[in-house]
C-alpha cells in the first residue's frame, strides 16, 4: 500500500488512476475471441473452456439433472440466506415501479410514458475463484419484476465441468432455465451473437475481470446493449476521527479480496486512525484463505490523510468510487457532498457486504470512475422507456401554428404541410 499525507491537488489526479491492462493487446484478443465464435459457435465456446478454464465440457448447457443435483449440494442453511436476500432485493427493486402519469401539456394535447421490458436479456456471472451466486439476484430479480421474457445466464465451468451449485440453485429460484457453461469473453461474444444453443440477446448485464468489460464493449458494435462498464471492484472509505479501525480494515479488504486487480483507497483526517487501520489491515489479512490475491491488490492502494472531510469528499467525487463508505459520525451533513459513487453505505456499522448480499440494494455498480455518467443496475436497466402522445381536433388547432412556425423556420416544409393538411380538413 500507498501512504499519502496531505498531497496538494496538482498530485489528485495521478493518485486516482486505476491499475490497467495495456489496452490494445486487450482489444486485439477480443476481436479474435468475437471473430472464432461468430465461426464455429459452441464448438469455440467448448475449445475457450479447455484453454482459459482447463474445463473439459462435452456440451454447455446446463442439464434439468445437472440443476436438481446442485439443489441437493446446497445447505438448508444457504438456501435460507439465499432466499431471504432475494426477498429484500424484491422488496426494493419493487418501490422502482412507476405509475403511468398523463399529462395535458396544451389544451386537447396529451402526453405520457410506459415501460416495456427488455425482451431478451443475458446475465453474466463471474465464476473462477469466487462464484458470485449473489449476482444472480441482483441481475434475475429485476429483470423478472421488469417482465423480461427471456434470461440467459452465461458463467464460467471448474476444472471438472462442473457450475458452482448455489449458482444453479439460485438460477432456479429466480425461474432461469437457460444455462451455459462459458465464461469470459467468449461469453460475451455468445449472448451478442448467438451460438447453436445460447441465444442473442437484446442487453447484456453482469460484472467481471477486465476482459469481460472489454468483451461488453465490444459487443456494442453488434447493437447489443450493456448495463455498464462493470469491471475489477473498489472501495473507498472515508474515516474521521470517531471511524472503528478494525471496520474500516475489515471493508478494505471485503474489496482486496477480490482480485489482484481489484483497488481500495482509505482517506481520513486522523493520522490516528490512520495508523491503527493500517495494523488492523495487516492483522486481519493474515487470516483470510484469499490473503494473497488481498495482498496484491493492496499493492495498488492508496491511503491518505487529508486536513478536512470536505477535501476527502472532493477527492472521492474526483475518484468515484463504485463502493463509497462514509464512516464518519454527522454523515448525513455530507451525503448532499456525495457527487460520483456506485453506491454509498452511512456509519460506523453500514458493511459494504450488506449491499452485496442481502440488504436490498443492486451489487452491479459502475467502476473504473464510470460513476461519474452511470448508475448502478436497478429496475429501469431492464425496461425501455416509451413516450405516447394524443392530439384531438382541439389539440391541433391550439398547437399547430406554433408546429407551423417552427417547420417553416427549419426549411422543413413537409412538416409544417403534415400540420396544415388537417387543420384545412
Amino acid at each position: 500500500m500507498k501512504i499519502y499525507r496531505y498531497p496538494t491537488k496538482d498530485t489528485w489526479f495521478d493518485l486516482v488512476k486505476r491499475p490497467v491492462l495495456e489496452q490494445q493487446e486487450i482489444s486485439a484478443l477480443i476481436a479474435e475471441i468475437f471473430k472464432e465464435v461468430q465461426s464455429n459457435g459452441d464448438q469455440a465456446l467448448i475449445e475457450f473452456n479447455k484453454k482459459f478454464d482447463k474445463a473439459d465440457t462435452q456440451s454447455i448447457k446446463i442439464t434439468e439433472a445437472e440443476i436438481e443435483t446442485a439443489e441437493n449440494q446446497i445447505s438448508d442453511d444457504l438456501k435460507k440466506a439465499i432466499q431471504e436476500a432475494k426477498e429484500n432485493i424484491s422488496k426494493f427493486h419493487s418501490s422502482q415501479i412507476s405509475d403511468i402519469s398523463k399529462i395535458e401539456t396544451t389544451k386537447g394535447v396529451v402526453c405520457w410514458r410506459e415501460n416495456r421490458a427488455v425482451e431478451s436479456v443475458g446475465i453474466y456471472i463471474p465464476g473462477g475463484t469466487a462464484p458470485l451466486f449473489s449476482t444472480v439476484l441482483m441481475l434475475a430479480v429485476p429483470a423478472n419484476l421488469a417482465g423480461c421474457k427471456e434470461i440467459v445466464l452465461c458463467t464460467p465451468p471448474d476444472k471438472n465441468g462442473n457450475i458452482n451449485p448455489a449458482i444453479l440453485y439460485t438460477a432456479k429460484l429466480c425461474g432461469i432455465t437457460k444455462i451455459f457453461k462459458t465464461g469470459g469473453a467468449q461469453a460475451i461474444a455468445a449472448m451478442t451473437l448467438g451460438t447453436e444453443s445460447v441465444p442473442r440477446v437484446y442487453k447484456i448485464f453482469g460484472p467481471g475481470n477486465q476482459f469481460v468489460v472489454a468483451a461488453k464493449e465490444y459487443a456494442q458494435r453488434y447493437g447489443v446493449a450493456i448495463d455498464m462498464p462493470a469491471g475489477p471492484s473498489e472501495v473507498l472509505v472515508i474515516a474521521d476521527e470517531n471511524a472503528i479501525p478494525e471496520f474500516c480494515a475489515a471493508d478494505l479488504l471485503s474489496q482486496a479480496e477480490h482480485g489482484s486487480d481489484s483497488q481500495v483507497v482509505f482517506l481520513t483526517t486522523s493520522l490516528k486512525v490512520l495508523n491503527e487501520t493500517i495494523s488492523a489491515v495487516d492483522q486481519q489479512i493474515k487470516d483470510l484463505p484469499r490473503n494473497e490475491m488481498a495482498g496484491k491488490s493492496l499493492e495498488n492502494s492508496n491511503f491518505i490523510v487529508f486536513n478536512s472531510l470536505e477535501e476527502a469528499l472532493e477527492f472521492s467525487n474526483l475518484y468515484a468510487p463504485e463502493h463509497l463508505i462514509l464512516a464518519i459520525s454527522d454523515f448525513e451533513k455530507y451525503i448532499p457532498m456525495v457527487h460520483n459513487a456506485g453506491s454509498v453505505f452511512l456509519g460506523n456499522y453500514s458493511c459494504e457486504s450488506a449491499g452485496d448480499y442481502a440488504s436490498g440494494t443492486n451489487h452491479t455498480l459502475p467502476t473504473n470512475a464510470y460513476a461519474k455518467n452511470y448508475s448502478g443496475v436497478s429496475l429501469d436497466s431492464f425496461v425501455k422507456k416509451i413516450t405516447f402522445q394524443h392530439l384531438s381536433k382541439e389539440g391541433l388547432q391550439n398547437l399547430g401554428k406554433t408546429i407551423e412556425i417552427m417547420a417553416e423556420a427549419e426549411g422543413l416544409l413537409a412538416h409544417k404541410n403534415a400540420v396544415s393538411i388537417r387543420l384545412k380538413s
